[in-house]
């Protein structure tokens, strides 16, 4: 039987999981895995083989993140509009396997071109197959959020083999190794996609098929037009990476335009869906200071690694890369099966939190993580090392955090927008991401050893534990803020929990 035929039926809205979120699982497993294991060398290859200066390198890691989830704003608008969720998905993964592999060639050219292309290709695969999760579910469907809780998991499942093995090749052997390892899997994860995507039936596929095929010049389709509209993007972000200065006004331009936009949106609404907008606004904006702390770990903390967290055990020293890059995503897998069994079981009694309620408690319990870290390192400043034990349990904390926010942005966005412009809506989500992304790198500079005291623990840990308790105090300021504001935002989401 031709599995590309195969049709899988749905499951009942009271048991289960439709039986394409697995498909769906399956493939953005594999891209994570290319995506996080990549991520995961950029900065100390930048710095230890590169040679670039520490701020320098954290100003280009928080462009590169940050046109990472720019980028969804485009791919999200462009499959609403044109190419479905389906067409989008698979047009962007083929762009991120030619990325993953042009960093794999060790050139010095390869490493801006192979970052825009992977910069592109996620523009178009990212927001689309989350999208596409959302579809499987009817508006209210009890199971929602647990089922991208569910789709959640396969991404850090992804996140943890790449950050673990990318990170260990990638250290330990080779850094173009590490590279060429994460574009093997993008490639395994894209034909899974291509393989399972018809069993979505009529979901994802383009809104107008006719004006996607119609030709605009010379006989060439809107769709041809897009494909190439979009690879004329990829030389702009070469040049960006080399002019990275100019990324503050680009990205709080976007944000003052996007946030524009988006309100001008909500005044063409009626009062509930307005509301409604209003309300995944407001949360959406918290969700980039959210980020701006979190994403440390791909940053600040990966360097605070190697140099400032003992990784002996038994007499064995760990690569630290490897374990940094391990640990969120492993205790996002464990943690991943409580919080997938705890939502609908607070629900199935009417305790369940509401969406800003959960939205409060990722930044105390973020907070409650950068807090362990700082006790350690009072603990430690003698030595200058924090034990592996302290860092694997802050990690806990952050790790709850983040899954009181991350899969549930992810269902907010779905059940909150408009129905026609979900999909750009979760570019918003994403943009949020990408605006958080680049504060983390602006936070992480201010981490920034000096080369002369690189290689002394004891003098290099003071450079990371004053800005790693100031993330911990004001996190938990924010969370309680967004607490304070959860009765008006309740107001807003009417009928939505």
């Amino acid at each position: 039987m031709d599995l590309t035929e195969t049709e899988i039926p749905e499951a009942p809205a009271t048991t289960g999981h439709p039986k394409q979120l697995y498909m769906l699982f399956f493939a953005e497993m594999w891209e994570r895995f290319s995506f996080y294991g990549m991520k995961a060398l950029l900065l100390a290859y930048m710095v230890t083989e590169l040679k670039f200066d520490e701020p320098k390198g954290y100003a280009i890691l928080g462009s590169y993140a940050a046109l990472v989830y720019t980028m969804p704003l485009l791919g999200g608008v462009m499959a609403d509009k044109y190419l479905g969720y389906r067409k989008a998905v698979l047009y962007g993964g083929i762009l991120m396997s030619i990325g993953h592999l042009v960093l794999a060639v060790p050139e010095d050219w390869s490493f801006f071109i192979g970052m825009a292309f992977i910069i592109c290709g996620n523009g178009f695969f990212k927001p689309n197959i989350s999208s596409l999760v959302g579809t499987l579910y009817t508006e209210n469907d009890p199971r929602r959020d647990s089922g991208f809780s569910i789709f959640y998991m396969g991404i850090n499942i992804g996140a943890a083999l790449g950050g673990l093995l990318c990170g260990y090749v990638g250290q330990q052997i080779n850094w173009h190794y590490g590279f060429g390892l994460a574009g093997i899997f993008m490639i395994l994860g894209l034909i899974v996609f291509a393989i399972g995507r018809k069993s979505l039936k009529e979901k994802g596929l383009p809104p107008d098929p006719a004006t996607l095929n119609k030709p605009l010049f010379a006989g060439i389709s809107t769709e041809i037009f897009i494909y190439a509209g979009s690879l004329l993007i990829i030389p702009i972000i070469v040049a960006l990476f080399h002019r990275y200065e100019l990324m503050d006004i680009i990205m709080f331009g976007l944000g003052a335009i996007s946030l524009g936009y988006i309100l001008y949106i909500a005044f063409q609404l009626e009062s509930i869906a307005r509301n409604k907008l209003f309300a995944a606004l407001v949360m959406i904006i918290f969700s980039t200071l959210f980020w701006a702390f979190y994403e440390q770990n791909a940053g600040s903390l990966n360097l605070f690694a190697m140099r400032n967290v003992d990784m002996h055990v038994a007499g064995v020293e760990l690569p630290a890369l490897a374990v940094n890059n391990f640990l969120p995503p492993a205790w996002v897998i464990v943690l991943s099966f409580f919080f997938a069994w705890l939502w609908p079981a607070l629900n199935r009694k009417g305790l369940e939190p509401s969406t800003p309620l959960k939205f409060g408690l990722s930044f105390i319990l973020l907070g409650l993580g950068f807090c362990v870290f700082y006790a350690a390192t009072v603990w430690g400043a003698e030595s200058g090392h924090i034990s592996l034990a302290a860092f694997i349990f802050g990690y806990f904390f952050i790790i709850c955090g983040e899954l009181c926010i991350s899969p549930i942005g992810l269902s907010m966005v779905t059940k909150l927008a408009p129905a026609k412009i979900v999909a750009m809506m979760m570019g918003i989500w994403f943009f949020a991401s990408a605006i958080g992304e680049f504060l983390a790198g602006k936070i992480g500079a201010l981490m920034s050893v000096p080369e002369n005291v690189v290689d002394n623990p004891v003098l290099s840990l003071p450079y990371y534990a004053d800005i790693i308790s100031k993330i911990g105090i004001y996190a938990i300021g924010f969370g309680i803020l967004l607490m304070l504001l959860g009765p008006l935002l309740r107001k807003w989401m009417a009928d939505v929990r």
